[in-house]
């Protein structure tokens, strides 16, 4: 049985032991096992025993991401829920996240939270003003936001010395992704929205309101374009700011305007060198309202979802290399979930936002360790793994890359690794960021060993 999981705490990671076997020389970077070729794409796909046969074809995927919908209890059904929300409904939905926290709170200045400080974030939840029952209101997001654990921009943390990991950062969404607008703030800048994949506070600028029919029929218009980079940007434009120089992150399905005039010119620019795009946007009034947009046919974008190959995986993932860790999403990047769920999305296919929910989900095959399940017979399994395969600890998820010698590669998102040198010292390398490790040396505290405390591995493809 799969023990309960806390929240996604992909700071947990460690090192390794005088157990298994290390490199003699650490290189000068002091990451443990890692050359630089290593750090290349290519260099596993190189390596990779098929890697240009398909894992899953469009269908497989489509089952894969119907048995998600409806067996995975963490996703939303937007469109089926009912014209008007009670508010028991929208009550629960915000009572589950906004939780008055009880451990003490830092500022960014290492000043602690005050008592007067909480009690004004928790009042602009405003629960009491939820109506007995309101009509269900649909919306767009017109630009990267975050979600928020309250409607507040405080940055709060665990202790005086941490300043990094923002303990009201939930997630973000991208643009064009569908939301319900299920209540706002008492200061009317928030919104409580609920995407198919989290529920949480997002500004309301962030947010433009429209019919149900308007905002699902968006998110299913073709032809359209997938970001395929880690990032994409629309032209600058003076005549429409809102869509000036948008940021698009990788898995964002955008419509192409498929019948506009090859002469005619764009927000004022000739678009043959670009594709024709339609993007949402917000008015004066809250309302949503479309309008073309140019994004350069040098960004890095498919006219459909990727083909799922194990090649395709291995230089999609090494598209964030590097790139810095933000939990839950912030500093515009993303955190261990948010980057094997950005890459798996770029083929179309769907998973949960959080770590505890990927590990578990009933959509997924998997294998399930317990605490009796040995070295040995984990260490076996860790041996046939196959490029994509994700592990699972409590709070942190990483996507194998290949095989080298008996050791599993991984590339995670994380904030650092410990391991064990040849003189048995234990070193810790802060990272903070999208990085290449081995598996083997990595350990959990000084004495376990990671691989022990792999509670599930995440199989996206067929047994």
């Amino acid at each position: 049985m799969i023990r309960s999981l806390a929240l996604s705490f992909c700071w947990l990671l460690a090192a390794c032991t005088t157990a298994v076997q290390t490199p003699s020389n650490i290189p000068a970077h002091g990451v443990v096992g890692i050359s630089e070729a290593q750090l290349n794409a290519q260099y596993w796909v190189k390596r990779a025993p098929r890697a240009n046969s398909t894992v899953l074809d469009e269908g497989a995927i489509a089952a894969q991401n119907e048995r998600l919908a409806k067996n995975d209890p963490t996703v939303y059904a937007l469109e089926s829920l009912p014209s008007d929300l009670s508010a028991q409904q929208v009550t629960e939905w915000i009572e589950k996240l906004s939780v008055r926290p009880d451990n003490p709170l830092f500022d960014e200045r290492g000043r602690p939270i005050s008592a007067t400080q909480l009690d004004g974030v928790v009042q602009n939840v405003a629960v009491a003003s939820i109506p007995v029952s309101q009509r269900t209101r649909y919306g767009l997001v017109v630009h990267r936001a975050a979600l928020r654990t309250f409607p507040t921009e405080l940055r709060v943390f665990r202790t005086a010395d941490d300043t990094d990991i923002d303990r009201f950062q939930e997630s973000a969404l991208f643009p064009g992704t569908p939301v319900v607008i299920a209540h706002t703030s008492a200061d009317s800048q928030w919104f409580f929205v609920v995407s198919r994949y989290y529920a949480a506070w997002i500004e309301r600028r962030f947010v433009a309101e429209g019919s149900a029919q308007e905002v699902f029929d968006y998110a299913k218009k073709s032809p359209y374009v997938i970001v395929t980079g880690a990032t994409a940007r629309t032209v600058y434009t003076r005549e429409r700011p809102e869509l000036s120089e948008l940021q698009l992150d990788m898995s964002t399905r955008v419509p192409l305007v498929a019948d506009w005039p090859a002469d005619r010119p764009v927000n004022g620019q000739h678009p043959y060198t670009a594709y024709v795009v339609e993007l949402p946007w917000r008015d004066a009034n809250g309302a949503l309202r479309f309008s073309p947009a140019l994004l350069p046919k040098t960004a890095d974008v498919s006219t459909d979802y990727l083909e799922l190959t194990q090649a395709n995986l291995l230089k999609q993932s090494f598209k964030f290399l590097g790139e810095r860790y933000g939990w839950g999403h912030a500093y515009n990047a993303r955190d261990c979930s948010g980057f094997v769920s950005d890459v798996y999305r770029s083929f179309g296919l769907q998973m949960p936002r959080n770590t505890r929910d990927q590990g578990v989900s009933p959509a997924f095959e998997k294998i399930t360790f317990t605490q009796n399940d040995s070295y040995e017979s984990r260490l076996a399994v860790m041996r046939r793994l196959q490029v994509g395969d994700l592990l699972y600890i409590p709070g942190h998820v990483m996507m194998v890359i290949g095989n080298e010698r008996g050791t599993p590669y991984i590339i995670h998102d994380t904030t650092g690794i410990n391991y064990r040198d040849d003189d048995g010292e234990l070193r810790r390398v802060s990272l903070n960021g999208v990085s290449v490790t081995p598996l083997l040396p990595l350990l959990l505290g000084e004495d376990q060993r990671l691989i022990e405390r792999i509670y599930s591995v995440v199989m996206m493809r067929k047994r």
